[in-house]
């Protein structure tokens, strides 16, 4: 059928994948392309250009979300903008102390901070001040303000962050130091603390506004790119989103104004942990990991009673970001990660990547060192003639020559022993990952079940299960394109917060309520202009409260509570109560007896877009899987001394009931599934792969 067409595109390292939905119909297609790191539009538009040559009217692309890892790779790589920053006269200290916390070891006595993002030389003073109360104390220095602005031009900078003491309080300096920098420099990109993160401690405040002054000219310059081909490629519509941090998505103009760039920082990784809790919602209810393993990388989250864990506190690249963000966690863990042989004369694997350019020996595109899939196929874990479906040759003989020659030599090895011992390591490295991560949020892995995905997640699922005493695994039906069909799975949603800090016996219940309504107004008003219908928006309230003298704060949310009209005192007594469980169920005791303090007002707004609906087959009845869909057999090396002839399958020609005994492989368009010794599968009624292991 002609459409009408959703179109979700996820950008990874080494690939680029493309999700299209016929509304239709309800059916989907999806297209694997090589990313390109120089431009990685460019990856974007060949996929789309790749629909449009099999008859697909563009015309009919009524919906297109994106998630990206444009501003991550930015930031690591160190490619933003020259920062430029003003700030509160006798305060441009903040960014040379920061806080007393240190990443690392803190033995070690040539720590180094990461290098400022807007250094001394560039970062202007400026008279004026707020009390704590947002009651000006001091008017600003407008003429100090267009000096400053003045001398960042002559110096070369591009974006201004503008941080304020107390602007969450009250803006009106920061917003008039915007206008004075623009009408100074119209070129000028300027982000405000308090449009980035109005929220109180100033180090956090100031990190999170500098992160997004670096940022937002890369994202604006690769978001014309991007539009300009689609508007060229006749992709005219104008719902065009990014996945954010937190699991929404936002139009591409809220992305690149009003301080939202650092809410992409998390874009990619989080579409996959999205579509796990939407598209496994029962087995979410119970409890996933999901292991997000493609080229470049490894990354993990786990999803309880149906949803993922978020945070709203976190680093990237050892620098301070508070937004809110799914709770997940990155390792150099992927098909491309790099084997080595460090000084000691161990192995190593990782972080360098060949990535998408050269990419692995065994691409045939200049890669010299050995990588993890190089290792795969080695053990013949992947079929060389079907790689993305047949689209791409692999070269075994280059691989086992590479691993041989850069690691095999240096430590008395086979290529074989060389390749399983680089599977081991990295396995062993997300099953660590991963046990960590749940310890560090008392979460028990074992009572969970793993969902791989990513081209190289199924590879490695089993022995990453086997290590973490887990029994099940569930293996979606396109585990390759299953981040991009996330995309199409999660509604529109934007975050809003602000700080007040006042004990809560203290705060009326009419005040409250102003706070949020003011927020839920600044939400209507951004979803009016960005195309969406305010009146569709529902809102969800959030406190943030601590005991009185804590350092530290716990989100508290209000759903329920509150009469019509709006909050009351009872609904403030029930907050209390509210944020005391959580303290209890948190850290294992509450302080009943102690005074409560409100800290911030959040607000979630969430606009339902049409998504992704899969339709379960009823009545599966478990059958052997049917001799058509079996390829053949192939010798794989399990261990490093012995292959084994494993029955490879097709996962076209798998029937839902279908059941498979391990030792078994399952090749499929975007992905391949290794199901070991102990193990079986079956197809559920969705077309899940499901894994068991029997203890």
């Amino acid at each position: 059928m002609s459409g009408p067409f959703r179109l979700g595109v996820d950008v990874g390292g080494t690939h680029t994948d493309l999700v299209l939905l016929n509304v239709s119909d309800g059916s989907i297609e999806i297209e694997k392309v090589s990313s390109t790191p120089a431009n990685p539009a460019l990856g974007v538009l060949d996929g789309v250009n790749r629909f449009i040559a099999q008859g697909k009217q563009p015309d009919a692309i009524e919906f297109f979300a994106h998630g990206t890892t444009i501003t991550t790779n930015a930031l690591l790589e160190m490619r933003g903008a020259n920062v430029g920053m003003m700030i509160t006269k006798g305060y441009r200290a903040i960014q040379e102390i920061q806080q007393q916390a240190r990443d690392g070891n803190p033995f070690d006595y040539f720590f180094q901070r990461p290098p400022h993002l807007a250094p001394q030389s560039v970062t202007f003073e400026a008279a004026g001040r707020f009390d704590y109360e947002g009651k000006e104390l001091e008017p600003l220095d407008e003429d100090a303000v267009r000096a400053g602005a003045r001398v960042l031009k002559e110096k070369g900078v591009s974006s201004i962050a503008v941080v304020y003491l107390f602007s969450y309080m009250n803006p009106s300096h920061e917003q008039r130091t915007r206008d004075l920098i623009l009408e100074e420099w119209p070129e000028a990109h300027v982000s405000l603390s308090s449009d980035v993160l109005p929220r109180i401690r100033e180090w956090p405040r100031m990190s999170t506004t500098l992160l997004n002054a670096y940022l937002e000219p890369v994202l604006v310059h690769y978001i014309g790119d991007l539009s300009d081909g689609l508007d060229e490629g006749s992709v005219k519509t104008q719902q065009r989103f990014l996945m954010q941090s937190n699991g929404g998505v936002m139009p591409f103009k809220a992305a690149v104004a009003g301080g939202k760039t650092v809410h992409t920082l998390f874009s990619g990784p989080a579409a996959g942990a999205q579509a796990a809790a939407y598209l496994a919602a029962e087995d979410a209810k119970k409890g996933l990991v999901t292991l997000d393993m493609g080229g470049t990388s490894c990354d993990i989250a786990f999803i309880e009673g149906g949803t993922p864990l978020e945070v709203t506190e976190g680093e990237v690249a050892r620098r301070r970001l508070d937004v809110p963000a799914l709770d997940l966690t990155t390792i150099s863990a992927g098909g491309g990660s790099i084997a080595w042989v460090d000084g000691g004369g161990l192995l190593a694997v990782g972080p360098q990547s060949a990535g998408a350019d050269p990419g692995p020996v065994c691409y045939g595109k200049g890669g010299e060192n050995p990588t993890v899939t190089d290792a795969d196929i080695a053990c013949g874990f992947l079929n060389p003639d079907y790689f993305l479906g047949g689209a791409q040759s692999l070269d075994v003989d280059a691989s086992l020559k590479a691993l041989e020659e850069k690691v095999g030599k240096a430590l008395s090895m086979t290529a074989l022993e060389a390749a399983a011992g680089i599977r081991r390591i990295v396995d062993m490295r997300m099953a660590d990952e991963v046990r960590i991560f749940g310890a560090k949020r008392g979460v028990d892995p074992q009572e969970f079940t793993l969902l791989p995905f990513g081209g190289a997640g199924a590879v490695h699922a089993a022995p990453v299960a086997e290590e973490l005493a887990m029994t099940r695994i569930l293996v979606p039906p396109r585990p390759g394109a299953f981040s991009a069909l996330g995309l199409l799975c999660t509604d529109v949603v934007h975050d809003y917060i602000r700080s007040e800090l006042r004990p809560l016996d203290q705060v009326p219940p009419d005040h409250a309520e102003t706070i949020f309504r003011e927020l839920e107004d600044r939400g209507r008003f951004e979803l009016d202009s960005e195309g969406m219908d305010p009146a569709a928006a529902v809102f969800a309230r959030e406190l943030d409260m601590r005991y009185t003298g804590q350092g530290y704060e716990l989100r508290v949310p209000l759903d329920g509570i509150g009469a019509a009209g709006g909050l009351d005192d009872a609904a403030l007594v029930e907050a209390r109560k509210r944020f005391d469980g959580i303290h209890a169920r948190i850290h294992g005791h509450a302080a009943e007896e102690k005074p409560v303090e409100v800290v911030s007002y959040r607000v979630r707004a969430r606009v339902e877009v049409p998504k992704y609906e899969p339709v379960a087959e009823s009545n599966v009845t478990e059958t052997p899987a049917p001799d058509e869909a079996r390829k053949g057999t192939r010798d794989v090396w399990f261990t490093s001394t012995t292959s084994v002839k494993t029955v490879i399958w097709d996962r076209n020609g798998l029937p839902a009931g279908s059941v498979l005994q391990g030792p078994s492989i399952v090749e499929q368009l975007d992905s391949t599934i290794v199901v070991p010794y102990g193990w079986k599968a079956h197809v559920d009624g969705f077309m899940n792969l499901i894994l068991t292991r029997e203890v």
